[in-house]
């Protein structure tokens, strides 16, 4: 029976979830929706299929073509298993699988594996949860064809993901990405997904692959005299109740590290996170708990992981001896920094050498990697563009590091994303070296800004959620391109840089510009005075976002506080304008 408080097709789709294939339970969830008219979810079950946006395949848990189920992980899986066999049709094709510490995360790493051995795909399959970027690791280690790991990253507890890796160990990029969704679409019914696994073809993965990617990070030291000097630094580290807690601290050990403090309250992985909102370091209330604990011991250096371990936030003791959150562009510009000027000083910097960052992340790593003339370079936003870049380049030049404002950072080539063990051992190696010659990180980052000019960023994300709110943004959009604003903060705009039209256009000159990149629903506005205003919907969630950078010569330690609060209205009144 049609009801006038759902759109046709959407009931149609929904009603299809009412009977075999499907399992009982998909049944009942389904009816029950009915049952109670929840119409605004049947709405925003059904009305669209989950797509692959910058983090992969990403939604809340529950029954729904827009849903994470064993359906849409299954039909996306039998699309990928398709087009793997298509392109490399007559090889034996291998897949690495691993899972973080979510909901149901376990059984779809299962249901997934089941999939692929199904289809006469050698799977290896963690054989218990570890972090995103040992996946990439274990694809690479392995030369697998292809890889999946089972996380929704940082996201509320009610969602899942499902970051698909191609053969290089980076998450699937253009044309791979559209040609996986063409076969996703391709399947129109449940019955068309081999989901009786082949056991066979699966193989567990477990301590082995562990001590390769440990040993392998052991490696990256840069300054092992400096960190066996301070061996006994105070580290407290939270793994927010995720994955980080099986490889961050035999990682720190490894690197010699003795005197690392486990936030006991959120090291065991719960897919609850029952003690934070959200299981983000980039949120001060999820960095609380370790902040605590680093206030009792005294730390020198406090940082925490994602769910999945591929972001990691920290916190060092400011000026006044208090301990204050680094953002992520403090700290990916403090790791490009010290391992520029590590390499620098051991002789060790090659014509060829490169750093990376996306487009929303700030330009004092540019400045960074001027003063020691190494070649940067600008990707979209999503490490899965970083990660292409150094695939792309292979051995034309050496990746030494790189990263985005959202708290992701790789250094070293060991893989092809995002990687908060490799991150976090480098923070604390920073740590050890700043203290070795009586600074802290927070001394280092003040450098930074006399040096180069005081930086400021601020991040505003807007949560729309469904598919109200994704029409919502889409408008957002179109209203900043119909009628873009002239001036920001008080401040005249001077160039226009859309990323979809792969266009640049100087409001002072009328000059237009190809931009170089992919074409990506993203805006830039920059002022006059170099600040940079973006906008861009999120892949990932449902957010829109608007991102700021402002500048200021610094010229003393002296006059940090002032200029701080100067630049702080400074993006306030900009923000204002455009958010």
């Amino acid at each position: 029976m049609m009801t006038t408080n759902l759109d046709p097709a959407i009931q149609t789709r929904a009603e299809s979830w009412l009977r075999a294939p499907y399992d009982e339970t998909t049944i009942a969830s389904v009816k029950e929706l009915f049952d109670t008219e929840q119409y605004t979810e049947l709405t925003d079950s059904f009305y669209k299929d989950l797509e692959f946006g910058t983090g992969g395949l990403r939604g809340i848990m529950g029954a729904g073509t827009n849903r994470m189920n064993k359906y849409t992980i299954g039909r996306a899986t039998q699309g990928l298993s398709n087009y793997l066999l298509k392109t490399y049709a007559g090889e034996q094709i291998k897949v690495a699988i691993s899972y973080d510490s979510r909901n149901n995360s376990q059984s779809f790493a299962r249901l997934v594996a089941d999939v692929f051995s199904a289809n006469g795909i050698q799977v290896y399959l963690f054989s218990e949860l570890r972090p995103t970027p040992h996946l990439s690791f274990a694809v690479r280690h392995l030369a697998c064809q292809a890889g999946v790991m089972l996380t929704a990253s940082h996201n509320p507890k009610e969602y899942n993901g499902y970051k698909a890796y191609w053969n290089d160990g980076g998450q699937l990029v253009p044309p791979h990405d559209k040609n996986v969704i063409r076969e996703v679409y391709a399947i129109e019914d449940p019955s068309q997904i081999k989901f009786t696994p082949e056991e066979a073809n699966i193989h567990l993965l477990g301590k082995e692959m562990d001590d390769a990617y440990l040993d392998a990070i052991a490696s990256l030291i840069i300054r092992p005299e400096a960190v066996k000097r301070q061996e006994d630094l105070k580290i407290v580290y939270s793994p927010i109740h995720g994955t980080g807690v099986t490889l961050v601290p035999p990682a720190l050990e490894r690197w010699g590290f003795v005197n690392v403090h486990l936030v006991e309250a959120q090291a065991k992985p719960d897919g609850n996170f029952p003690t934070v909102v959200y299981p983000n370091p980039e949120e001060e209330e999820a960095m609380s708990l370790a902040v605590k604990t680093g206030e009792q011991i005294g730390a020198d250096v406090i940082f925490a992981t994602d769910p999945d371990a591929d972001r990691v936030g920290a916190a060092v003791k400011n000026k006044d001896g208090n301990y204050q959150l680094l953002n992520g562009n403090q700290i990916g510009s403090l790791l490009v920094n010290y391992v520029l000027s590590a390499k620098k000083e051991q002789g060790d910097l090659r014509p060829d050498d490169y750093v990376v960052k996306t487009i929303v992340t700030t330009n004092l790593i540019a400045d960074i990697a001027k003063q020691y003339g190494v070649t940067y370079y600008d990707t979209l936003t999503g490490f899965k563009y970083i990660g292409e870049l150094i695939t792309l380049k292979g051995g034309q030049g050496r990746f030494l590091v790189g990263g985005e404002e959202s708290y992701g950072y790789l250094v070293g080539e060991l893989v092809r994303d995002k990687d908060a063990v490799v991150s976090a051992v480098f923070i604390a190696e920073m740590a050890a070296y700043y203290k070795d010659q009586g600074k802290t990180l927070f001394d280092a980052l003040i450098a930074l800004y006399v040096q180069h000019g005081y930086y400021k960023e601020k991040l505003i994300s807007l949560t729309k959620k469904g598919k109200a709110g994704a029409e919502e943004i889409r408008a957002m959009m179109e209203r900043l391109r119909s009628e873009p604003p002239q001036t920001l903060g008080g401040i005249d705009v001077a160039e226009i840089k859309d990323y979809e039209k792969s266009e640049s256009y100087n409001l002072k000159t009328g000059k237009r510009e190809v931009i170089n990149l992919p074409k990506s629903d993203v805006l830039q506005f920059i002022t006059v005075d170099g600040d940079v205003i973006s906008a861009r919907p999120s892949g990932t969630e449902p957010k829109i976002k608007f991102y700021c950078s402002v500048r200021q010569p610094l010229n003393s330690a002296a006059d940090f506080e002032r200029v701080g609060q100067e630049l702080e209205e400074r993006v306030d009144r900009i923000m204002k304008d455009i958010a």
